[in-house]
């Protein structure tokens, strides 16, 4: 089968022009991008339906929170400052960058840092 002449340019310039799109769209993928795994636990739900949150706590310096439960377990993330965590009989001491796993077990949680600090939660509870 003879392609026109006018189809094979068309092809050709198609090509080029893909080229340089496909290079600009590999360009962009950083090498430096690191995936890391913080934490990983496994988990059976209570229910099919489960309530989500994200919760940011500011603790201010020296402040001890009285014992208290969350809705639900999840993993929580210090994003600043130093926290002790007493969480049934076991103590953490957990600092920026840090995760740990809460299991809803009644806990107090006590800014032992020279700063603010400041945990994200993230709370997974029974549906409503």
């Amino acid at each position: 089968m003879l392609i026109p002449p006018v189809f094979k340019k068309a092809a050709m310039l198609a090509a080029v022009s893909i080229v340089p799109l496909s290079h600009a769209a590999f360009a962009n993928e950083s090498p430096e991008i690191k995936r890391s795994v913080l934490l990983q636990q496994k988990l059976t739900l209570p229910s099919p339906n489960v309530h989500a949150k994200v919760i940011r706590v500011n603790f201010p310096q020296g402040v001890k929170t009285p014992r208290h439960t969350h809705e639900g377990p999840g993993p929580r993330y210090v994003v600043k400052g130093t926290l002790q965590v007493v969480e049934g009989d076991k103590t953490g001491i957990y600092s920026a960058g840090e995760v740990f796993w809460e299991s809803g077990q009644a806990m107090t949680v006590e800014n032992i840092g020279g700063e603010s600090a400041e945990l994200i939660i993230f709370e997974m509870g029974p549906g409503h």
